[in-house]
């Protein structure tokens, strides 16, 4: 099965990422986030698999949040509406094998993904 990568090219981070799931052989598929951006449905598929909160999932200094700071970061569904209004919000990289998903804060944990099967 294929791990989603939601990738920002510009990110160091998410270029780390996708470099180390691939020389470890992964199948990547990789989704460039804020060419196409998730929906309220994808967002909130996401974290249901993701091991975080709302803080670990939204970059709060980024300039857009000045616009979404009075988002509470502990209701799921203002911090996906805040994501859905400015994609850019969104920590990245998140590595998803559909069951389980994972912020590659730092890279290498994009890594747990390989062996959640194992």
């Amino acid at each position: 099965m294929a791990i989603t990568l939601y990738h920002n090219p510009r990110c160091s981070k998410s270029r780390q990422a996708l470099a180390l799931l691939e020389e470890h052989g992964a199948e990547v598929a990789v989704r460039r986030y804020l060419d196409e951006p998730l929906n309220e449905e994808e967002l909130r598929d996401l974290m249901g698999r993701l091991d975080a909160d709302g803080e670990r999932l939204v970059r709060t200094q980024e300039p857009e949040w000045q616009d979404v700071e009075d988002t509470n970061l502990q209701d799921q569904e203002q911090v996906i509406a805040a994501i859905v209004r400015h994609p850019k919000l969104m920590e990245r990289p998140i590595a998803d094998d559909g069951k389980r998903a994972v912020i590659g804060r730092p890279p290498e944990d994009v890594l747990a993904l390989l062996h959640a099967n194992d």
